[in-house]
């Protein structure tokens, strides 16, 4: 049973074809530059060459094709042809209050993802135009929707409600909703395994550090609040999203500095963050390479505005963790995820610099030879009474498990995945 895993963002496509039989991945990829010129694949088999090949693609059904053309070419593809796909699963950014877990794919549930679309104007539009790409190339095959907002459908009112009149939230949905939920589904469900207690024990804080970037609390299994809001902006600095900022903030660029309002959206959302504070970089390693001076190069001194975005991120973290903490009344372990989250050695540890007083006891060493590529790595000390780990996050398995769930008649709901792969024998 091969299972076809997509993430449609604006302009890319990546994508994960798993056999569920075998329990193992395929291939995987993505297309990316779609409708903006110079479109290219890259295609990864395990155990051959990276492929990478330049192709137009005007949009998702184009890029789509082009992934169905490279998994059934005679040279670098790993099936004969599409009957070997026997499902598919689509990541849907927002989900509003309308889905509380996966489901099967049908005009209702389409015409449900266009009605929230306005709170997902950047998301929502590329998921949809790859599920309905999708179902062109591919009619008859059974079609899922996983949602990065169903996992904080369990927040209880008092977390996921503003202090706005109440009409609003009755009227247009406005609350807060989270999202990448499925890896914190993920990485908090592996914790629970690596702790070696069922989910429903464990208080877990779960950090996704990438560009984007959220917290979730989960006690007992479930998540009961998270940093991201109506939308991504809301939370945690990002790499060029502000995160918290006052409210009257717009205002004040709006009414005072004479920004339209895209102007100010696009300033919050595209211009802030890290790249704001530093003026140049993103990429947290750029970042933590020009925070710290040249030995080889005395003339070139440390950025002072690199260690002051590092500092902020650090703290605004270490502030979360502590709110969290707070919230969940005890707390059983501690998950950095993402990119930066499974990769930045410094950023963890400046994060985690003086919570000893509520139990994390880091191992610096350790912690600064943890990456991906580690694994799932135990980077605080054995006696930590908090745990703090680092877990590669793995969406595209949750996408996998919900499809066959959703497609075999077992699925209930996002609360009993993730174990597939749990590994009793871990050690520290």
């Amino acid at each position: 049973m091969d299972i076809l895993a997509l993430n449609c963002g604006s302009s890319s496509v990546k994508y994960q074809l798993y056999n569920w039989s075998d329990r193992k991945v395929i291939a995987k990829g993505m297309v990316e530059r779609i409708g903006i010129g110079d479109s290219f694949i890259i295609h990864e088999v395990p155990g051959r060459d990276t492929y990478k090949d330049e192709y137009e693609c005007s949009d998702h059904e184009s890029a789509i094709n082009l992934i169905v053309k490279t998994l059934t070419s005679s040279e670098v593809g790993v099936i004969a042809d599409l009957k070997s796909i026997s499902a598919v699963g689509h990541r849907v950014v927002h989900g509003g209050e309308k889905f509380v877990c996966s489901v099967l794919i049908d005009d209702a549930v389409i015409r449900g993802i266009e009605d929230v679309q306005d709170l997902a104007p950047l998301h929502n539009p590329p998921n949809l135009a790859g599920i309905r790409a999708a179902e062109r190339l591919m009619p008859g095959v059974p079609q899922v929707a996983i949602f990065d907002t169903a996992f904080h459908q369990t927040m209880p009112r008092s977390s996921f409600m503003y202090a706005i009149p109440y009409h609003l939230y009755e009227d247009h949905g406005i609350r807060r909703y989270g999202f990448h939920g499925t890896s914190h589904l993920y990485v908090s469900k592996r914790a629970a395994a690596l702790l070696g207690k069922p989910a429903t024990q464990c208080n877990i804080i779960t950090m996704h550090v990438g560009n984007g970037v959220s917290s979730c609390a989960i006690k007992n299994g479930i998540s009961v609040d998270t940093s991201m809001g109506l939308t991504p902006l809301e939370g945690l600095m990002m790499g060029t999203r502000s995160g918290d900022v006052d409210p009257a903030l717009p205002m004040y660029l709006i009414n005072r500095m004479g920004m339209s309002v895209n102007e100010a959206d696009s300033l919050l959302n595209k211009q802030s963050g890290i790249l704001g504070i530093t003026g140049r970089f993103t990429d947290r390693r750029d970042v933590i390479e020009n925070a710290q001076a040249n030995p080889s190069d005395p003339s070139k001194g440390a950025d002072e505005r690199c260690i002051l975005a590092l500092d902020m991120e650090a703290y605004r973290i270490r502030k979360y963790i502590g709110a969290y903490a707070a919230a969940l009344g005890r707390t059983d372990a501690i998950v950095f995820t993402a990119g930066v989250g499974e990769n930045a050695g410094l950023i963890r540890e400046k994060a985690l610099e003086n919570l000893e007083f509520m139990g994390v006891k880091l191992d610096r060493e350790k912690n600064l030879k943890t990456f991906s590529k580690s694994g799932e790595t135990m980077i605080s000390t054995p006696d930590s009474p908090i745990k703090v780990y680092v877990i590669p996050t793995n969406e595209e398995l949750v996408f996998v498990e919900d499809v066959v769930g959703v497609t075999s008649g077992t699925y209930s709901d996002h609360l009993s995945y993730a174990y597939t792969f749990a590994r009793p024998d871990y050690q520290a």
